[in-house]
């Protein structure tokens, strides 16, 4: 089966999570994660629950509130702290650890066998990160540090389920891209009005840029990385996400002005070059072992085939 189209509309989704930490750090208020997490998760959940108008059924609730958690209500306000206390690249760039927490919870939750040269590209991956990471301008502020590697292991743990429990049939991806992102959102409403409220100031930058990072690094970005995590190998979008990084640190280079040497451009090349020989690999496999999921149990849980 020919996957690079698929491959092509997944990795879209990592590409616009790497605009985050420019736009977090350019146009949003400081001081507010809770907040731009919020803004960035509900209203694009509610608008896709409108556009697919599905509902989670029985044991589905759970695992959306679950998977909600996992992947936007800790993540993004992880994410945005990470942004606002490191160098956009830099808090990209940590994202780097993700491949080899996928791969490793694949094999240990998803029986999926961690081939060699597999385990290398995430390996080669992380190793190219850390050249980024330790480039001179890099302010490795821990309370950053740890948000970020939060925020990607807590992504991790996410893909990981999303594989496994796959999603319902005749759900489509808009809907459970909506179930996630208004899960998400409804966890981080209350912790939002309790300990960060609304900056004082939202204008025009802010509120284009909340916009940017509801819809495209929102509903669409999630709805094409669900619909690539169902249908490729565990690894392959793993790997995938390290385009965030990359992405985050040329636009930290070229619009924020933030120092880009030779080491951290060999950083990148070595990402790059994971990146591919990763997915040349995940390519070889054959059709994914997991989880197309056709029939509908009466109690709302799902069957495989």
């Amino acid at each position: 089966m020919n996957r690079l189209p698929l491959l092509m509309t997944t990795a879209l989704a990592p590409i616009a999570w790497g605009t985050t930490y420019l736009v977090a750090t350019a146009l949003l208020p400081p001081g507010h994660p809770l907040f731009a997490g919020l803004l960035r998760a509900l209203p694009a959940g509610l608008l896709a629950l409108a556009i697919g108008r599905r509902l989670p059924q029985g044991s589905w609730w759970l695992k959306s509130l679950a998977l909600g958690v996992l992947n936007i209500g800790a993540f993004f306000p992880l994410l945005f702290l990470a942004a606002e206390r490191l160098p956009g690249g830099v808090a990209a760039a940590v994202a780097g650890v993700q491949p080899l927490i996928v791969i490793a919870l694949g094999a240990l939750v998803l029986n999926e066998q961690v081939r060699p040269l597999t385990a290398a590209a995430g390996v080669a991956g992380a190793g190219g990160v850390a050249l980024v990471v330790l480039g001179p301008s890099a302010r490795l502020d821990l309370v950053g540090v740890l948000a970020a590697v939060g925020g990607v292991s807590a992504t991790a743990v996410g893909i990981v389920l999303t594989k496994r429990w796959g999603r319902p049939a005749g759900v489509g991806p808009v809907s459970y891209a909506g179930w996630q992102l208004t899960a998400g959102g409804l966890f981080l409403l209350p912790l939002t009005l309790l300990f960060e409220g609304a900056p004082t100031e939202i204008d025009a930058g802010a509120a284009l840029g909340y916009a940017w990072l509801g819809t495209v690094g929102g509903i669409l970005a999630y709805t094409l990385w669900f619909r690539g995590i169902q249908r490729l190998p565990v690894a392959a979008p793993g790997l995938l996400a390290l385009l965030s990084p990359v992405v985050a640190t040329t636009l930290g280079a070229l619009v924020a002005g933030e120092t880009f040497t030779a080491m951290q451009a060999a950083g990148l090349a070595i990402v790059l070059a994971a990146l591919i020989a990763g997915q040349v690999v995940a390519s070889r496999r054959g059709a994914p072992r997991t989880t197309t999921l056709r029939r509908q149990e009466p109690d709302g849980a799902v069957a495989r085939r």
